[in-house]
């Protein structure tokens, strides 16, 4: 059973889905909490994902102990009436924490997928770090995207062999998705002059809202530096983005503020830009795939691997560190390739197939896949 409920966890358990679907060996089920309602919805219908089981939690300004108390509650008799042999959770959401947890009371073995990342920072980002920390706790199999990630499960004691490195599977989603030949532009993106460097933005981070302001008033002067670049942003429809972010921004000229949007426009945005100014996690990952250079808005990244290799730059949340790395972006062209060329270190787009390769070996004594990151092809006895 996969259990989802997020924008982010949706995209990266897709390919998990599709993956254990299209093993005749594997009776998937699929269950959704809904912790974003629309969101989710949208996703589910793009990438073809019809649940078995929809615990439908969200409710308006819903807070993290209701989401938690909700999940627990709604996944006892899904756990109940599906037995399933093994639950698959992503990452660092609540609703991954929470199936994880009901898993356990009832005895459930958890596979977390997106394993191992960590900032030292229980605090940062919030509650993100503490959420894989404990799923992690809880978790019989982990999936870890990178070698550096499965280093920090070791440290912590999990057994070498319940680990693997995968790669991460938003890879897999993101790379299928970018080549698509049906993938939409984002609204809006005819204001854009193509000629002009464009900068595409996320920002919405609960750590973030007391700096949204600054964040903004940064992205404000960016949009007046004499290269002219224009901001594309789909704001967050949180009141605490949303607002400053119209206040500060709207009706500036070059930049262009739109309602959320979907998983496909956000891959054609990316695809479209020069670089990416993010406080997201995924992004991290995902826009280097095609040579973007991303500029972090946070004072730390569970995402270290991308900064050694030289894709990611930590910028942090204040006005002139933002500034200052998008103006280096724009005027340097050697350290824009620099950043646009390292390798990716987050994966080759097999994830998936590794993941479910190694629950079929584990479960099955069948042959484990290679991790990813060592040379060869095939699998190990």
């Amino acid at each position: 059973m996969a259990v989802f409920g997020t924008r982010p966890d949706t995209i990266k358990m897709a390919p998990v889905v599709h993956a254990l679907r299209a093993n005749a060996n594997i009776e998937s089920v699929v269950c959704v909490t809904a912790q974003h309602r629309k969101m989710l919805d949208d996703l589910l219908e793009f990438f073809s994902i019809a649940p078995d089981y929809d615990l439908n939690v969200m409710t308006d300004d819903q807070t993290l102990t209701e989401v938690t108390t909700r999940v627990l509650e709604g996944m006892e008799p899904v756990l109940h009436a599906a037995k399933p042999e093994v639950v698959l959770v992503h990452g660092d959401t609540t609703t991954s924490t929470s199936a994880a947890l009901a898993s356990f009371y009832r005895q459930v073995p958890v596979g977390h997928v997106e394993a191992g990342l960590r900032t030292g920072d229980r605090w940062l980002p919030f509650p993100e770090e503490m959420n894989r920390r404990l799923t992690g706790t809880i978790a019989s199999y982990h999936f870890a995207p990178t070698a550096l990630s499965r280093e920090h499960l070791i440290r912590e004691h999990v057994a070498s062999e319940d680990v693997i490195v995968t790669g991460n599977t938003v890879i897999d989603a993101f790379l299928e998705t970018a080549a698509r030949a049906d993938l939409p532009e984002p609204p809006r993106w005819s204001e854009l002059d193509p000629k002009r460097p464009v900068i595409a933005v996320t920002a919405h981070r609960r750590e973030n809202h007391p700096y949204m302001r600054e964040m903004c008033e940064a992205m404000l002067e960016i949009a007046q530096m004499p290269q002219r670049p224009q901001l594309y942003w789909p704001v967050h429809p949180s009141p605490r983005v949303r607002g400053v972010a119209q206040e500060v921004l709207g009706g500036v000229p070059g930049v262009v503020l739109v309602e959320p949007v979907d998983y496909a426009q956000m891959v054609a945005a990316v695809k479209g830009c020069t670089f990416v100014l993010t406080d997201s996690g995924g992004l991290q990952e995902e826009a280097p795939c095609l040579g973007k250079p991303v500029l972090v808005m946070r004072d730390e990244t569970e995402r270290p691997e991308g900064l050694e290799a030289g894709t990611l730059e930590l910028v942090g949340h204040h006005r002139e560190n933002i500034v200052a790395g998008a103006r280096r972006l724009l005027v340097d062209r050697a350290h824009f390739e620099s950043m646009a060329k390292a390798a990716n270190p987050y994966g080759d787009g097999r994830a998936a197939d590794r993941i479910v390769a190694w629950l079929l070996a584990r479960l099955r004594d069948g042959a484990y896949p290679r991790q990813f990151g060592t040379t060869g092809g095939g699998c190990e006895e």
